[in-house]
């Protein structure tokens, strides 16, 4: 599958992508609005950062007890409920008076909800999909993903600006249930990936299964520490610029965009293999300049040339899944997406504390730097490996 015409003529894929879409502007302008609401009511770096990156904390639990759901649940069944879940606890966080304790508690249960639902998605892709196609239709989806939170940062912030978080927490929860709705109207039944019923010990055996292999627990670390530790620099941005959160968080989403575009359609095979490593120092790197107090104009090119680095995760992607047998498939992405939203939680909870003791802009640039001081260990292991592949 080499074009995006391809692409959108394969049966199903549209009505799977135009959901997944909804669901992209509901979480974005559900997140700035929640964290706008938890700053305003508490003046805390920590606990805006945590309200809106904290349902990616107990992904880990979720994918250590119930992943093995991912390939034992029917697709359409499970992206119908998961999604109308999701609306509900939206609409749950907009009403008035709820205290901050039920706000985290309510994000964090629905965290443990996504960490499945990340497994049944990207699974049901790779069938919807032949092999050969994941990567050009994973690259659409996580263009879409820039696009959408543009346009859910833009439409979240206005919201947010013109009238108040609350009624922006309200229209995410409609676009929630837009997207359970498409689901459901637009997918054909099929049958569980993997027979048998979801457990703790299925869940467990595959995991020990996909974290046996070197190689793949490599991949696992490049697709999750180095990103996530620059969500921690993102889930700054309210206390950095509070006026002007939406132009970053924007600025990040069109800079995403841009890499994935790169690489997922302009580079060939060759080149975009040895790229995983050097973009994602690039992810890290630009953050380093605002502990300087750029100006606005500066600052969203630095957001925006950083966020091209999040292609390196499509690099990654590609080998993970050329690694795992078709019977793990949605449990092994879907372990990818619960740990890296782990990770952006821990970040996220790591980048506040730094926060609090000295400033968003320093906490920035240190999370920066440890991003690239890990991507550089990654790269040093990853170069130890080839000779004893090629030795195999």
């Amino acid at each position: 599958m080499r074009s995006y015409r391809e692409l959108f003529r394969t049966p199903e894929f549209t009505p799977f992508f135009l959901a997944a879409s909804a669901q992209t502007v509901a979480q974005t302008m559900g997140g700035l609005a929640l964290g706008t609401l938890v700053y305003r009511a508490t003046g805390s770096p920590l606990q805006s950062a945590v309200s809106m990156f904290g349902s990616s904390l107990v992904q880990v639990l979720g994918a250590t007890l119930l992943l093995s759901a991912a390939d034992r649940l029917p697709p359409r069944a499970a992206l119908t409920v998961l999604p109308l879940l999701f609306a509900a606890a939206t609409a749950a966080l907009a009403l008035p008076g709820l205290p901050v304790g039920w706000l985290f508690a309510i994000v964090l249960a629905k965290g443990l909800v996504e960490s499945v639902g990340g497994g049944v998605r990207w699974g049901l892709l790779n069938e919807i999909l032949s092999k050969d196609g994941y990567l050009l239709g994973r690259s659409v989806f996580n263009m879409m993903s820039g696009v959408m939170q543009i346009a859910g940062y833009a439409a979240g912030g206005a919201l947010v600006t013109l009238l108040s978080p609350r009624l922006s927490l309200l229209a995410a929860a409609g676009l929630y249930g837009t997207a359970a709705v498409v689901v459901r109207l637009g997918l054909t039944r099929r049958p569980p990936r993997t027979t048998g019923r979801p457990s703790v010990a299925a869940t467990w055996r595959a995991n020990a299964l996909l974290w046996s292999s070197r190689p793949r627990r490599q991949i696992y670390l490049a697709l999750w520490i180095p990103n996530g530790l620059v969500v921690g620099c993102e889930s700054l941005f309210v206390s950095y610029a509070p006026d002007s959160a939406g132009t970053l968080f924007a600025c990040a989403a069109l800079g995403m965009l841009a890499g994935d575009v790169l690489v997922g359609r302009v580079l060939p095979p060759g080149p975009r293999s040895r790229l995983g490593f050097p973009l994602l120092l690039l992810l890290a790197v630009p953050y380093v300049v605002f502990p300087l107090q750029p100006a606005l104009p500066l600052a969203a090119a630095a957001v925006t040339l950083a966020s091209v680095g999040f292609g390196a995760g499509l690099v990654q992607q590609e080998r993970l899944v050329a690694s795992v047998p078709d019977g793990l498939t949605g449990h092994a992405l879907g372990l990818h997406s619960a740990g890296m939203l782990t990770m952006q939680g821990v970040a996220a909870a790591l980048a506040g504390s730094v926060a609090q003791l000295t400033s968003p802009a320093a906490a920035m640039a240190a999370m920066a730097v440890a991003s690239a001081g890990v991507t550089l260990l990654l790269t040093v292991a990853a170069k130890r490996e080839e000779p004893r592949a090629v030795s195999r």
